[in-house]
């Protein structure tokens, strides 16, 4: 799973400028999506090959004076408890003040790495006080400057060397794993208990019963799979407790973990802005994905038609994922689910012929005239599959940078219209090729 950096302080110390850069800068994956940056306080970012799911939270007080600031505190708290790395802000040209104090005072008592760093630090005299902060007991600060960036890479060196290293999955855990997620009250329990056929989840009518992922492993024929239960995802406002939003990040987690999520969708309300949202961060995960609109039995009368095209016009970037109509309180199409999800788990394991990936797309390229910049245009020099689940396409190219979302989107749709790919996300990395001039000397010395 990938470990989680919480970016905290006090109001108005630039959490989100960092945030925002480096989501936007170092983002694994670059995806044009609906849902997927706006309003988000979580992004997947990589940095030395590592990935991080990076927290964002609002401003700490640490003697909150209203309920508002008081649901805040108990947001933050939770982040801080659920984080690996804590980044604690401040502003350098405050000085040290007493409510950082206080909150280096908290964080000490947490038994968790602290990074402390004295931001807005745009310029060498600014970064000369760096060095008060030593009273704050939390170390040497590193002196930055969110918006120019400065002191940024000595940052994220430094959360890297305190992340915990990466633990080996066990045997049991090598099965498919299967995250039922989506808004709170759509049913997820409920479709647990349906398809595994007992009570292993606790079933309510109050939204949000569920608040940590739930494993249960699940005998399919031969098949052992493991099925993750997951709390209901909010939208970023209405995420009001702690321990709320504390299983929001386990939910994201849960979809970090595995390989198929199964989107819950409730048939009563059509497809909500939200359920864009999580379908958003599947794809910029790279997980299969079944989309099942579940309280089916509520709108019987309804045709199945309506709900098609509402699932087309605003699901069009997770188009290739299956839908199944169920209703987990009559059984109604749960005996499918696994059955699909089986489907998307061997399209995410299916492994094509390099000579054949190498072919589909230079012919693309001839077929679709590729983005240019300048007098540069994008060229191919060889692709290949180089991973399955997800599948992984590595196209070697003149330069990456001239690589445009819309054309990646080409190129993703002639894999698919060619090999099918039905419900999974594919991942296309370019990178850059080696020149024509020392590939020709090094052919020439073999």
């Amino acid at each position: 799973m990938k470990p989680v950096v919480a970016i905290v302080g006090r109001a108005n110390v630039g959490k989100s400028t960092l945030f925002n850069r480096l989501a936007n800068e170092k983002l694994a994956i670059v995806e044009d999506l609906p849902g997927t940056t706006r309003d988000r306080v979580f992004a997947d970012i990589s940095w030395q090959g590592r990935a991080i799911t990076l927290v964002d939270t609002a401003g700490l007080e640490p003697k909150p004076g209203s309920s508002l600031a008081q649901k805040i505190k108990y947001q933050v708290e939770a982040a801080i408890a659920e984080a690996d790395v804590l980044v604690f802000m401040v502003d350098i040209r405050d000085g040290v003040i007493a409510a950082d104090q206080e909150i280096a005072d908290r964080l000490r008592g947490r038994g968790k790495p602290v990074i402390l760093v004295a931001n807005k630090a745009d310029n060498v005299k600014l970064e000369s006080q760096g060095s008060d902060f030593y009273r704050l007991g939390l170390g040497s600060p590193v002196t930055a400057s969110a918006h120019h960036g400065r002191g940024v890479n000595e940052l994220m060196d430094k959360v890297i060397s305190l992340l915990p290293l990466p633990v080996p999955e066990e045997a049991e855990y090598e099965m498919p794993k299967l995250a039922i997620v989506g808004r709170p009250n759509v049913g997820k329990s409920m479709l647990l208990n349906a398809i595994v056929g007992e009570e292993r989840a606790v079933v309510d009518e109050v939204a949000g019963t569920t608040r940590d992922a739930v494993d249960t492993v699940y005998q399919y024929g031969d098949q052992k799979l493991l099925l993750i239960d997951t709390a209901g995802v909010r939208r970023r406002g209405r995420v009001g407790t702690g321990v709320e939003y504390y299983s929001v990040i386990r939910t994201l987690r849960a979809i970090n973990r595995c390989d198929i999520a199964l989107l819950v969708t409730d048939a009563t309300e059509f497809i909500a802005a939200q359920d864009i949202h999580i379908a958003g961060y599947i794809k910029q995960a790279c997980k299969g994905m079944v989309l099942l609109v579940n309280k089916w039995d509520l709108v019987s009368d309804t045709p199945q038609s309506a709900y098609a095209e509402q699932i087309e016009q605003r699901l069009k970037f997770m188009s290739h994922a299956p839908v199944l109509y169920v209703s987990a309180k009559t059984g109604r199409g749960v005996n499918a689910i696994i059955p699909k999800a089986m489907e998307v788990w061997q399209e995410r394991q299916k492994q094509l012929p390099d000579k054949v990936i190498d072919t589909l797309i230079k012919e693309a390229f001839l077929s679709h005239t590729p983005p240019r910049k300048g007098f540069r245009q994008l060229e191919v020099v060889r692709a290949y599959q180089s991973g399955v689940n997800p599948p992984t396409f590595a196209l070697l190219v003149n330069d990456p940078k001239l690589v445009h979302f819309s054309y990646q989107r080409f190129l993703e749709n002639k894999l698919r219209q060619t090999f099918g790919f039905s419900g999974t996300s594919l991942q296309l990395l370019f990178r850059k090729a080696r020149s024509q001039k020392r590939r020709k000397t090094r052919s020439g010395r073999a």
